[in-house]
């Protein structure tokens, strides 16, 4: 009789493009998520969870880069109930379609405007690369049931102060803001109509700026060009003279005459603004676009805000359509070495914009909205780069056990300690060998360790080694430099708490 095939053992290992995140990693954006949500909620927002599941149909077809729904996302299709096919559902790729299908459904129970925000993690289902993966975070916040530009002005003041709040300074960022609009009407007048076949592609062309740069660019729109790997990236096509047009947009380099409004708009805003008009010619959507954006300088300047902070940039598109007017983007300025060890600028960590249409999607009546993205893990990674925050959090002290019969005693000891607000454990392995002990706590990155054994308990006193002390003279230290600085202080059991705290208080 043959034998049953023994069943593989299956691999212990994430699926491709997810990653897990432990320690120090969770913490810090749990915190850098309360810091955020504390900007969002003084801006008088409320916080709002949505299911993490939507149905295909409500995330509609506005994935980036790609024309079917189910092709970006993971979707799956449910078991069919009699006659009735089984629904598309799929993992939320934003927090955006959703928060439209939110307010469709909830409209009359919800203020007018309804302000809100949420955070949490996304799915892509698309090719992963070097610091890309299919579930990451996002911290997003929207006005909805508004068309005042005022709103768009307000989410970009709210995103300057986000950013200042979790520890980007003030020259390290710079928000970007535009409006689709001009660029429609730039496009109007180089004689790209909007029924125009090349159009999608010249828009998608346009928003690889940042990437390839004006002269890359200008090929994309013409006859094409060789990337990097030596590969040929067919062109659009264009006429020289409407890609050059199209180009000058982009780069501001028309040349407008001073405009007389920099007091209230900022010199720079006034002289782009001044520029678009040029760019737009007699464009009708082209010059709703520019009103809209001398609006918002005017808001942004009247609060405080200048153009060191937020600033008026024709070259900010976004790749997703289903925005209808102002753009923005976060871009942090300040320069990392890349992994092959070239100098590059951080880019960006936030975007966002105005979008008309999306909740019309399910009430048939075009609702306004407008709200911003922040890329959380994005986030936190400027920040480590900047030296900000550190890779390593410091762990718990270690109450360590050098009698097994008087654990009631350690705990004790701990229970006092976590009373306090002080991170503490009882070593709870195997304590019989006491170095083992001082491995695992140098391993949980301890700061302290309490030791206490029979005589110690015997005279009510205690051990407190300071482990952070320790390793540094042990790194450094003469003997009589050893001797002077003792890493180890015996105190009263009853000093415990108050011993340990100021030990903790002078690592900080």
């Amino acid at each position: 009789m043959a034998k049953d095939k023994k069943q593989p053992r299956p691999k212990a290992e994430t699926p491709k493009g997810f990653r897990d995140y432990f320690g120090a990693e969770v913490t810090q954006r749990t915190e850098m998520l309360r810091t955020i949500a504390g900007v969002y909620h003084r801006y008088g927002f409320d916080a709002l969870e949505s299911s993490a599941v939507e149905t295909v149909e409500a995330l509609g077809k506005f994935l980036p880069d790609v024309d079917r729904p189910n092709e970006g996302v993971f979707a799956w299709q449910e078991a069919e109930e009699g006659d009735k096919k089984g629904d598309w559902l799929a993992l939320r790729y934003d927090m955006t379609a959703p928060l439209a299908r939110v307010y469709a459904q909830h409209r009359n129970d919800l203020p007018t405007p309804y302000r809100r925000y949420t955070m949490g993690p996304v799915w892509r289902n698309e090719k992963p690369g070097p610091g890309r993966f299919r579930q990451f975070y996002q911290c997003d916040a929207d006005t909805v049931g508004t068309a005042s530009m005022a709103a768009d002005a307000e989410i970009c003041a709210m995103l300057a102060d986000t950013l200042e709040a979790v520890g980007i300074a003030r020259g390290d960022y710079l928000i970007r803001v535009n409006n689709r609009k001009v660029l429609e009407g730039v496009l109007d007048f180089a004689g790209i109509s909007s029924d125009d076949p090349r159009r999608p592609s010249v828009m998608r062309t346009i928003d690889k700026f940042d990437k390839v740069g004006e002269q890359g660019v200008m090929e994309l729109l013409t006859l094409g060009r060789i990337d990097e790997s030596g590969a040929k990236i067919d062109g659009v096509l264009l006429d020289d003279m409407v890609a050059w047009r199209i180009v000058q947009y982009l780069t501001q380099k028309s040349v407008p005459q001073m405009a007389d409004k920099s007091e209230e708009l900022g010199e720079l805003n006034a002289r782009r603004i001044a520029s678009m008009r040029q760019a737009v010619g007699g464009s009708k959507i082209g010059n709703e676009g520019v009103d809209e954006l001398e609006v918002m300088a005017r808001l942004l300047t009247a609060q405080g805000y200048g153009t060191d902070r937020i600033v008026v940039d024709s070259s900010v598109v976004r790749g997703l359509g289903y925005y209808t007017g102002p753009v923005f983007e976060a871009e942090l300025t300040f320069e990392i070495l890349d992994e092959k060890g070239r100098k590059r600028q951080f880019g960006s960590v936030a975007g966002g914009g105005r979008y008309d249409d999306l909740v019309k999607r399910f009430t048939g009546q075009e609702v306004p909205a407008t709200g911003i993205s922040i890329g959380v893990d994005r986030l936190l990674a400027a920040l480590r780069a900047k030296g900000r925050i550190s890779d390593v959090e410091q762990g718990p002290v270690v109450v360590t056990v050098m009698d097994r019969d008087r654990m009631a005693d350690y705990q004790a000891m701990v229970a006092e300690l976590r009373n306090a607000d002080i991170r503490a454990e009882v070593y709870l392995g195997n304590p019989k060998n006491f170095g083992n002990q001082l491995k695992y706590a140098d391993r949980r990155k301890s700061p302290v360790a309490v030791i206490a054994g029979g005589d110690e308990f015997d005279a009510g006193k205690v051990q407190i080694k300071d482990l952070i002390l320790g390793a540094k003279i042990a790194e450094n230290a003469t003997l009589e430099e050893w001797k002077d600085r003792p890493s180890q202080y015996e105190v009263a059991r009853a000093d415990l708490v108050a011993k340990v705290r100021a030990i903790l208080d002078g690592q900080d």
